[in-house]
């Protein structure tokens, strides 16, 4: 036999001794195995770790690596113990209704192939199906079940289980299927009431051994039927309070978080499907990603959208499946529109925390919040319109900032008065460069001037300081709300899409124009205030193109309000002196351009 020595141990060692501890080393290490497999065996699941990761740049709970595949073999063969099997002869559905939703079970797989929201419409105008059909097809159907084996994970989505009914049933009500092959056997009880939130509890095993299935929603939802859709998907999911919204791009798909969570789940810009665990500490959440063609599906809009699409259409499809360390999932499913009246009713177990910030109106969301809270008090206390409701809100923002408007137009006029001894301030330093130290000088005699005769700088900034984060939170709030989604008003189909026909953006550019041009700007530049008379309406206009419909109705009738208000102004004795002090230095600089602001 060779010569085994240890190379830290001077003059060699005993090579026999060395051979008789290795061979009890590695007889103890496969004893051990072989002994704990037989009597405390261990779930097929990925560890859990309670340590936390960046995702996508934000701080998320621990990516876990998929356990080891099990063999197909384990899967398939015939349990020791005679476990007798349980399967159906034949496919058959279920049907499960309440005043919110018909949800329609296929006993193949024991899963879910239809979920309708009655008070919702499709773009054709059909009840609403929350499945995503063709992802379905591809990826699996909600309320399947989602094994770290493949192979696995295929075969129990097309067992045929046997249910505990058929038919028809009114919620409140229950629904078991059960699944056996001899070796792995598999529970899944839902139980439903009279909200969107129904209660699942999964069990499998196989050859008695907890196996880790997660409750599943594979991806996507019914009403996601062009691109704007698709990219308002997106996980959501909270931790002690705390709720993160990853962006397709920064949802890596088979990767699994570890808890805690409060809830999390999937939503796209209006509907979510989102799990509550019944043990917040010990669940976990698999991420799902996966691409789809939907060349042959997509709704086009504009010229040409009838034409068919040249080569694939790649759209991002999300999914996540809720489970539980202990191997047996627990808990509630909330599968509805991304309303805050539904969501804020929905709370975690064992705590106050809502589903609430699921309705995510971005950095301006708490402006963009309560203005959304405003608009559906008209909704529901003076007006049944939402349209008439931008408008009606639209007129109340305009009625509370009017003092401000008044306010300004005072500070312009100061501002006119001293003009002329401004110039001359400016007339004496003209000689110096900007980086000049004398330029300091005239700023401070500029601003003691100022001071002196009342005249605040940023006065006339102020109501544009108050419109710009209403503006910019209408921006960001109205195509979110899914109480807009299909809200009609005249030729205004759904109010969250952009004008068909544009008449709204039309009208916007010029009573944006009017607004340029009725507005006085004292001490502004002519040429500058030409640029700006041109420019902001052509921003605006293409703001408002393509966007949601009721922002182009906020902007509009917010700008013919202050036409009205501006040329009422203009006509008061205020609005005379300011006139007549600009026609006078007009006069004064011959050949200049008057100012096109101010008029009548």
């Amino acid at each position: 036999m060779a010569e085994f020595k240890n190379p830290n141990q001077q003059g060699g060692g005993d090579n026999k001794s060395l051979l008789v501890m290795m061979l009890v080393l590695v007889t103890v290490f496969f004893g051990l195995q072989y002994f704990r497999s037989k009597n405390n065996p261990q779930t097929a699941s990925p560890n859990v770790s309670q340590s936390t990761a960046a995702v996508g740049g934000t701080q998320a709970p621990a990516q876990t690596p998929a356990p080891p595949a099990v063999t197909n073999s384990a899967a398939a063969a015939p349990a020791a113990s005679g476990v007798p099997a349980v399967q159906a002869p034949a496919e058959a559905t279920t049907t499960v209704e309440n005043e919110l939703y018909r949800i329609t079970f296929t006993n193949r797989g024991g899963q879910v192939s239809s979920w309708i929201l009655k008070k919702y419409k499709d773009s054709d105008g059909k009840p609403l199906n929350l499945v995503h059909t063709q992802a379905a097809q591809q990826f699996g159907y909600p309320l399947s079940l989602y094994t770290y084996d493949a192979a696995l994970t295929a075969s129990l989505s097309k067992a045929l289980y046997v249910p505990s009914a058929s038919g028809a049933l009114a919620a409140p009500a229950s629904l078991t299927f059960n699944y056996s092959d001899g070796a792995t056997t598999v529970r899944k009880t839902f139980s439903f009431d009279e909200t969107y939130v129904l209660h699942a509890d999964v069990e499998v095993t196989r050859n008695g051994a907890p196996v880790r299935a997660l409750i599943n929603w594979p991806g996507g939802f019914g009403d996601q039927d062009n691109a704007s859709a698709y990219a308002g998907a997106q996980l959501d999911y909270a931790q002690n309070a705390k709720e993160q919204h990853l962006a397709a791009k920064k949802v890596s798909g088979g990767e699994t978080l570890n808890g805690p969570f409060d809830w999390a789940g999937t939503s796209d810009t209006y509907f979510a499907a989102i799990f509550l665990p019944d043990s917040p500490d010990t669940a976990t959440v698999a991420m799902l990603h996966n691409q789809l063609d939907v060349a042959k599906t997509i709704r086009r809009t504009g010229l040409g959208s009838g034409a068919p699409a040249k080569g694939a259409i790649e759209v991002p499809v999300l999914g996540a499946a809720l489970g539980d360390t202990s191997g047996r999932t627990q808990t509630r499913v909330y599968v509805g529109p991304k309303a805050v009246n539904v969501l804020r009713g929905i709370h975690a177990t064992g705590n106050t925390i809502s589903l609430e910030p699921l309705l995510d109106f971005g950095f301006f969301g708490p402006i963009g919040k309560y203005l959304f809270l405003s608009l559906q008090f008209i909704h529901a206390h003076i007006t049944s319109n939402w349209g008439w409701s931008i408008v009606l809100l639209t007129v109340l923002i305009n009625l509370l900032i009017l003092p401000l408007r008044v306010k300004t137009m005072q500070s312009g006029l100061k501002m006119q008065r001293i003009q002329p001894q401004m110039d001359a301030i400016k007339e004496r330093y003209k000689k110096y460069k900007a980086t000049d130290p004398k330029r300091n000088e005239m700023n401070v005699e500029i601003m003691k001037l100022q001071k002196d005769n009342g005249v605040n700088m940023f006065g006339g900034c102020i109501p544009t300081l108050i419109q710009m984060p209403l503006l910019f939170a209408f921006f960001s709030m109205l195509p979110k709300v899914v109480e807009l989604r299909q809200a009609h008003w005249f030729w205004l189909p759904d109010l969250s899409s952009a004008d068909p026909y544009h008449i709204l953006p039309i009208v916007m550019i010029v009573s944006q124009f009017l607004v340029q041009f009725y507005t006085p700007s004292p001490g502004v530049d002519p040429q500058q205030q030409k640029m700006m008379a041109f420019m902001m309406p052509a921003v605006s206009g293409y703001m408002t193109w393509n966007y949601a419909s009721g922002l182009a109705l906020y902007w509009t009738i917010g700008n013919l309000i202050s036409i009205g208000q501006q040329s009422v102004m203009n006509r008061t004795s205020l609005g005379r002196e300011m006139r007549e002090i600009a026609a006078k230095r007009a006069r004064r600089k011959a050949g200049t351009p008057t100012t096109i602001s101010g008029k009548r």
